[in-house]
């Protein structure tokens, strides 16, 4: 039987001390200009010193028009570089592997923070107040390749050990793989394979300008309505993924104990039909050690949590134990600033129902 502590290894060959991965958590934290601020590293060193295998930062967009809400952390310029560097040297004092995610908002970067119309594959309805997303001309498609790719190497140079793509939760790479938010007719259009275009061209450009020792990872949200995936699509784009120089697979659950159309969780149909060509890290509402164990037995091969990894910054020091079940919310602000999240953080917890004793 796997067990949480023991290491699990990427394609590339890197190990991984840990299969505890911390996934991306927006915390809004970052200053105005995307530069990562002391509160933000404090909060995820304090998670490596905890024994996380992986330590992944929020969400940062790779252009300025791709931010998708305030305190945001940025990757787009230069300026970025020296608190990327301070980030990385801390959580390697401890041990964990760091990953920097890479987005942009696309049809989710609000006008009213960028200045801009929101762009999508397509013209796409937003909101009443938003209106519609406009196209991406194919000079914006290949500029915004070449961002992530810049991105990349950004935080290659400031000693990250690799990057996630984020092409979950409905942001502009999950918008391309959508059938019903993307309606091209040129090469980034058409049937799911061909819609894997823009993420694919990202992960060529990527690969292109840094070295084979710098680990790539992508975060999928296997089923998605609203913009049009299915997990028929899915598991196209997985075997499709499994040719490219990637290391590894983040699938976003939601709810990893929530049954499918055959009565199997969505971790167990993706790592069945993935059959161990490639690591697999499952995530979604994960909380005592035996729901991380129950997901290692359903096929993944590291467990991804956020929300326990508020009040519990050395979740994985006990998650191997079947029998540790962490206190449930909701949480006094206390208990969640003892745990090096700062007021601002604590604050935007407030909006997450029932998380927070003063909150929602």
């Amino acid at each position: 039987m796997v067990s949480m502590d023991e290491s699990w290894t990427l394609r590339n060959g890197m190990v991984i001390p840990h299969r505890s991965v911390l996934a991306a958590m927006t915390n809004k934290q970052s200053h105005d200009d995307g530069c990562l601020s002391d509160n933000e590293i404090n909060f995820l060193k304090r998670r490596a010193k905890g024994g996380f295998g992986i330590i992944t930062t929020a969400a940062s967009h790779v252009q300025e028009s791709g931010q998708g809400w305030t305190g945001e952390m940025g990757v787009w310029g230069d300026h970025h570089v020296p608190g990327l560097s301070r980030l990385a040297d801390e959580i390697r004092r401890y041990g964990s592997k760091s990953f920097v995610q890479l987005f942009h908002g696309g049809m989710r970067s609000p006008s009213s923070l960028t200045g801009q119309q929101p762009v999508s594959a397509s013209e796409n309805f937003i909101s009443d107040s938003q209106g519609t997303s406009r196209p991406m001309t194919l000079e914006e498609v290949n500029e915004t390749i070449a961002s992530f790719a810049n991105a990349a190497k950004r935080c290659e140079e400031a000693g990250f050990d690799g990057v996630e793509l984020h092409g979950a939760h409905g942001y502009l790479i999950a918008q391309f793989l959508g059938a019903k938010t993307n309606r091209r007719t040129d090469e980034f259009g058409g049937d799911v394979v061909q819609r894997m275009t823009f993420l694919n061209k990202i992960i060529d450009a990527i690969r292109a300008i840094v070295s084979s020792k710098f680990s790539l990872l992508v975060r999928l949200s296997p089923v998605s309505d609203d913009i049009g995936i299915t997990l028929e699509d899915t598991l196209i784009v997985c075997e499709s993924l499994l040719s490219k120089s990637i290391e590894g697979l983040h699938i976003s659950c939601w709810d990893v104990f929530e049954e499918h159309t055959k009565g199997l969780t969505l971790t167990k149909e993706i790592s069945q039909f993935i059959d161990h060509r490639i690591p697999i890290i499952s995530t979604g509402s994960v909380w005592t050690g035996n729901d991380a164990q129950f997901l290692l037995e359903e096929g993944a091969d590291a467990v991804g949590v956020a929300r326990v990894a508020l009040p519990f910054p050395d979740w994985p020091l006990s998650s191997a134990s079947t029998d540790y079940a962490p206190a449930k919310p909701p949480f006094t602000p206390q208990k969640l600033i003892d745990a090096d999240l700062s007021p601002l953080f604590v604050d935007y917890m407030r909006r997450w129902k029932g998380f927070v004793t003063d909150g929602r």
